[in-house]
């Protein structure tokens, strides 16, 4: 019988299944890779050694029951090791995947799913050579691992000099991606579990500043017949993965009507921060029951909605924004990550706009953007 939730990862991600953990009366253990930056409090137990650290894996192993990931960046070699003594969901060759732009991208091809055309270099010589088949609208080049939010990533052209560009980027290898004409950002989570049952929630419409999520609208206003594609994509995706739990799954719709895979997170994921407060089953709570052997829980959207991103930027030196009008908004719900120190760009919370509404919504989001300084 599970007790103990084992965690790999101690971002805001592991405390909200953390918190999930302990309301469905289970103790949780956040094996982090160095020291505690706040979100970890929510666990019972925490490690801070290196993800290397034998010790570290000798006391994960002793304490948890099952494990999981709440980001992609651990090695491969620790997954394979937890998975070699106790149960972990999703598995090591599915967090592999998608942790290594390369081998998600290769995934990609060889099973069929619509993606980007993309060109694998490493040198600068491979490089010159994809550019030459890059379409006239250009690219980007982005490293092969340890990329998000837009890190590890420029813009390139077929005029470039490859020579300088590959000099400057300073990576063994890269992939090289067509650049897409954006008609919208869209992102779908799949729920699975451990008999191979799925389901998918309502696809989320997202906006981003500066790379990095900035609100999601949800349902998003798509036709049935984009809805019901990106699902199905999702879905496909996700049995070829052989996944157990929450995967989300980035779709680029582009102007000329095409649904292309972008990015795969093997984890609950910032846009699926919604069901929370939107869904009949949140994204964690999901996360739990499959990696437990529990029933899948409704995916309905049961209230129209707009999440908005609260990143550093915002707080005040020695302080915190004063979330006076947040609070008196009708239907607003703030989450906070518990954080120890804002810097610009990482994320400190969020909030949900509750209403009647896609349209009210929005409006609450925009008026709160305004109060807060937050960009366009």
């Amino acid at each position: 019988m599970t007790q103990c939730i084992g965690i790999l990862g101690g971002g805001q991600l592991g405390r909200m299944l953390a918190l999930e953990a302990r309301r469905m009366g289970y103790r949780s253990l956040m094996w982090i890779g160095g020291p505690n930056s706040g979100p970890a409090d929510a666990a019972d137990y925490i490690i801070e050694d290196d993800f290397d650290s034998e010790a570290g894996l000798a006391e994960f192993l002793e304490k948890a029951d099952v494990a999981t990931v709440e980001f992609e960046n651990i090695p491969r070699s620790l997954l394979e090791k937890v998975a070699a003594k106790i149960p972990l969901y999703p598995n090591a060759d599915a967090v592999a995947t998608c942790q290594h732009r390369e081998r998600e991208k290769q995934f990609l091809h060889e099973n069929g799913i619509p993606c980007a055309w993309f060109a694998v270099v490493d040198s600068a010589e491979s490089f010159a050579e994809a550019l030459k088949n890059l379409p006239n609208d250009g690219g980007i080049l982005k490293t092969a691992e340890f990329g998000y939010d837009g890190k590890g990533q420029r813009r390139v052209s077929k005029s470039d000099d490859a020579a300088a560009v590959w000099a400057e980027f300073d990576t063994p290898r890269a992939v090289l991606e067509e650049l897409v004409d954006l008609k919208s950002e869209l992102s779908v989570l799949v729920v699975r579990d451990q008999n191979g049952a799925m389901a998918t929630y309502d696809p989320a419409e997202n906006f981003h500043r500066n790379h990095i999520l900035d609100i999601s609208i949800v349902p998003a206003r798509l036709p049935d017949s984009i809805t019901e594609q990106t699902k199905e994509i999702a879905l496909r995706l996700t049995a070829a993965l052989e996944y157990v739990g929450i995967l989300a799954v980035e779709f680029f719709e582009s102007t000329n009507g095409d649904i292309i895979v972008n990015e795969i997170a093997p984890r609950p994921h910032n846009s699926g921060h919604h069901t929370l407060d939107l869904c009949e089953t949140s994204q964690f709570e999901q996360q739990l029951r499959t990696i437990c052997g529990l029933p899948i829980g409704g995916t309905r959207t049961i209230s129209e909605g707009v999440i908005l991103n609260l990143l550093g930027d915002i707080w005040p030196e020695g302080g915190e924004p004063d979330w006076t009008s947040i609070l008196k908004t009708p239907g607003a719900k703030l989450h906070l990550y518990g954080k120890h120190a804002a810097r610009d760009g990482r994320k400190m919370g969020h909030v949900t706009f509750v209403a009647k509404t896609r349209a009210e919504a929005l409006v609450q989001a925009e008026a709160a953007k305004v109060v807060l300084g937050i960009g366009s």
